[in-house]
């Protein structure tokens, strides 16, 4: 229950962020809820499996960059997210950067929130 939960949630504040964020589009059905969670879940999906592989590919950039390319990493995971799923969009660097940022933070929060309760 609580990772349904996890995707509902995460699909609610993609939604904010696309009430907030110009680049951050959310288009389809359920006034952009259905798009929302099929892209929590790709999204989810792209970290298990794309993020770690990358990670490991561009470690010498993480290490030179002290931590900060990891931003990039998540930019380029919602990037791909946003090509995968149809009636979601992101355009814009800034954008793209808000988003991911915005996106981890709740994430971060949620498993703070509920670890230990799986």
């Amino acid at each position: 229950m609580t990772t349904i939960l996890y995707f509902v949630v995460m699909a609610a504040v993609m939604i904010c962020l696309s009430k907030i964020l110009p680049g951050f589009q959310l288009s389809g059905a359920w006034n952009g809820w259905g798009p929302a969670l099929i892209a929590s879940i790709v999204l989810a999906v792209v970290n298990t499996i794309v993020k770690p592989i990358l990670f490991v590919i561009t470690l010498p950039f993480t290490i030179l960059t002290l931590g900060l390319f990891l931003f990039v990493l998540n930019m380029i995971c919602l990037w791909l997210t946003s090509v995968l799923v149809p009636g979601f969009r992101v355009s814009g660097f800034l954008t793209t950067l808000l988003a991911s940022l915005v996106l981890a933070v709740v994430s971060m929060i949620w498993k703070s929130m509920t670890s230990g309760r799986d």
